[in-house]
């Protein structure tokens, strides 16, 4: 697939669907996913407050008019943290709730996992907000990853915190082939630690990484 093939454009409400669809493929939670949370759930936690609260700066990649890829961002974390804490976090607990999916076996063993990681510290992150005020998600769908496409949209997501006059940028990774690739993008590693609530479903320890840059 060449690049020039692929199209990077604004945030429409129609690509809504697709994009939780790729963000569901691409949960931490894997095939477990469903024993945990219900789609609708996880996708909302994954991506309403950006393509719902900020969705101007939120961007697609397309081929051949299909969305293949995405990247999900806004311009001041700090923002979208209160935004989560008081509007988008309640109601989902609620369906949560309401839905009786915190009956669920493994929500039970993902609370208490949760828990002794954070006993043990593993949620212990430096705040890196004033330096590096915006944040990013990105995701490409299943059969399109490493042709490039993740690269184009984080690139036309800088250009647009420049325009916008953003000072930093930072996000955290989950895996050491997306840490390779933010290097590559002459990202740096602000931090390093790892996570052990998701052992039990993965069977593996997973390392976390906080990557920057200055724009």
């Amino acid at each position: 697939m060449e690049v020039t093939e692929i199209k990077i454009r604004n945030y429409r409400r129609v690509d809504r669907k697709t994009i939780r669809e790729i963000g569901l493929q691409s949960s931490i939670l894997g095939e477990h996913r469903k024993t945990v949370f219900d789609d609708e759930i996880l996708a909302d936690m994954l991506t309403v407050y950006f393509t719902d609260y900020e969705p101007q700066s939120c961007f697609v990649a397309e081929k051949e008019g299909r969305v293949i890829g995405y990247v999900l961002g806004t311009r001041d974390i700090r923002k979208m943290r209160k935004t989560m804490e008081y509007r988008i976090l309640p109601g989902l607990a609620r369906k949560v709730f309401s839905s009786r999916q915190f009956l669920r076996r493994n929500n039970f063993i993902l609370m208490k996992s949760m828990l002794s990681s954070f006993v043990k510290g593993e949620f212990k992150v430096p705040d890196f907000a004033s330096e590096y005020p915006a944040t990013l998600h990105v995701n490409i769908a299943s059969g399109y990853r490493g042709k490039n496409t993740g690269s184009l949209l984080v690139n036309h997501f800088l250009e647009f915190l420049k325009r916008e006059g953003v000072s930093g940028i930072h996000f955290g990774v989950l895996s050491e082939s997306a840490k390779r690739f933010f290097l590559k993008l002459d990202f740096e590693v602000l931090f390093e630690g790892k996570y052990t609530f998701l052992k039990y479903l993965s069977g593996e320890t997973l390392p976390h990484y906080v990557m920057g840059k200055h724009l």
